[in-house]
């Protein structure tokens, strides 16, 4: 048998017994409990249906559509996350590339003598030119899954740069609802502020033609006086507010603060559903939320990198090869006696120092055991999030109820106040403090009505809903060829 013969047996059988090393991952159990149903999410204001992909459609707006839509295409944030993970598939296919040979090209002329003495003789060598022309192959042969333990940590960072992306959607879609409701909320307790501030002006006026009129008094005056400029010292507020939110909602959406249409400017109420808020149960949402799946991406890598660190305690074995042509004119390094090629085995192994090996892998499987307890963490953080997000969107429901049921008895009892004063039953005091009684009623149901939608979005964000229409609509990088 020839030596290449040989040379391609033994590359075959090193093949062969390809193996990788370190543990294989496994996918973590979620914690006892966290598939089942909702604890606070037990009230008929939520629903066990699977959250819609586009929620922001439930509250049946086509301008809050809009702008979610123009934000999941436009926003910087996403930009960014998009970067990221055209860089870890970038890195991929660098990995992968690890397993295709190796190859370079060479070409040299050099003019010279070589040293006589260095060959024992006691002359001088002849002055020549030499020219040379090489073809140059190397592949390693991944006996100990060195490079395959590697690709696999690359893919399973690209799968976290993938989620970490669909984070960024969800987010982005939430933020984009919530400045939204934020300025629709503001432009409603404006107007509630300016409705309060003319029944107070109509207040005023009536204290004054009494005042004409000999019967009231300048302290009467004085005091409605007061109470309407408390009002009005409020409608600032509110228009410092809506204006910050529509800023906010032209970054979003990828404008200048001084670009959002007049459309944003339009609404006076704020968002509201209609119907029970379809919330799935824990193990919808361990599938859905994206930071959980970026957190067992993470792992995977993790536990794929205890691999490479692990082959670092074996031996490379790569296999070259050499074809070219070496001769001391340019016109014969095409003639036969110049070709010369070469076919051998290299092996590279940093015994006896393996302590520096066996540290690397220490550093990684404390990589993973961190990665492990990252992962539990953000599967009971998910978990958290999302009980106290129904929680308090359930508990508000209730405080809003009530405050209807004191708004609607304060306007009563500011109605009957003004009718007592007009006919001298009751003093003008009793009509500033059931009108003031009723302008907190007022206010503090526009609060309400601003915190649910605040808390409605905050809900459907710790549902981890939005990103899969993103994904699927649009592809802002291209895929990874498999």
């Amino acid at each position: 048998m020839s030596r290449l013969a040989l040379t391609l047996a033994a590359t075959a059988l090193l093949l062969a017994g390809c193996a990788k090393v370190g543990p294989n991952f496994a996918q973590p159990a979620p914690p006892q409990g966290s598939a089942s149903r909702f604890v606070a999410g037990e009230r008929p204001v939520f629903s066990t249906a699977p959250l819609p992909d586009d929620w922001w459609r439930l509250y049946e707006d086509p301008t809050l559509d809009r702008y979610v839509s123009e934000a999941l295409a436009a926003n910087r944030d996403l930009g960014v996350a998009a970067a990221n993970l055209a860089r870890t598939r970038a890195v991929l296919r660098e990995v992968r590339d690890q397993r295709l040979p190796q190859t370079g090209t060479s070409a040299s002329a050099t003019y010279g003598r070589q040293s006589g003495a260095a060959q024992g003789l006691d002359r001088s060598l002849d002055t020549n030119t030499v020219f040379d022309l090489g073809l140059d192959a190397s592949y390693e042969v991944d006996l100990f899954g060195r490079v395959g333990r590697a690709i696999e940590a690359a893919r399973a960072d690209t799968a976290a740069a993938e989620a970490a992306l669909d984070v960024v959607r969800v987010s982005v879609a939430g933020e984009t609802a919530r400045a939204y409701a934020n300025a629709c909320s503001a432009a409603e307790q404006l107007a509630v502020g300016r409705l309060t501030l003319r029944l107070q002006d109509d207040t005023l006026t009536l204290t004054r033609r009494i005042l004409e009129a000999g019967r009231g008094t300048r302290l009467d005056t004085a005091r409605a006086q007061a109470e309407r400029e408390r009002t009005a010292a409020t409608l600032p507020l509110f228009e410092a507010e809506r204006d910050r939110a529509l800023f906010r909602l032209a970054v979003l959406t990828g404008r200048a603060p001084s670009d959002l249409p007049p459309s944003g400017f339009a609404c006076t109420t704020t968002p509201r559903l209609r119907q029970a808020i379809p919330i799935g149960d824990g193990a919808e949402l361990l599938r859905r939320r994206p930071d959980i799946r970026q957190a067992e991406a993470e792992l995977a890598a993790a536990t794929a990198r205890i691999g490479v660190a692990t082959a670092d305690l074996y031996p490379r074995i790569s296999l070259g090869a050499s074809i070219g042509s070496t001769a001391t004119s340019i016109g014969d390094l095409a003639s036969g006696p110049a070709f010369r090629f070469g076919l051998g085995p290299l092996i590279s192994w940093s015994f006896p120092n393996l302590g520096a090996a066996r540290a690397r892998i220490r550093q990684a499987e404390a990589g993973a055991q961190g990665a492990l307890a990252s992962f539990d963490s953000t599967v009971l953080e998910a978990l958290g999030e999302t009980e106290t997000a129904l929680s308090r969107y359930a508990h508000e429901l209730d405080r809003r109820a009530a405050l209807l049921i004191a708004r609607d008895a304060s306007g009563d009892a500011a109605q009957l106040a003004r009718l007592r004063f007009r006919n001298g039953a009751d003093s003008f005091l009793t009509v500033l403090d059931a009108e003031r009684t009723l302008s907190e009623a007022e206010a503090a149901l526009a609060e309400s009505e601003r915190q649910i939608a605040d808390y409605q979005v905050t809900l459907f964000k710790a549902l981890g809903g939005g990103w899969q229409t993103a994904s699927s609509r649009q592809a802002m990088v291209a895929p990874v060829s498999r």
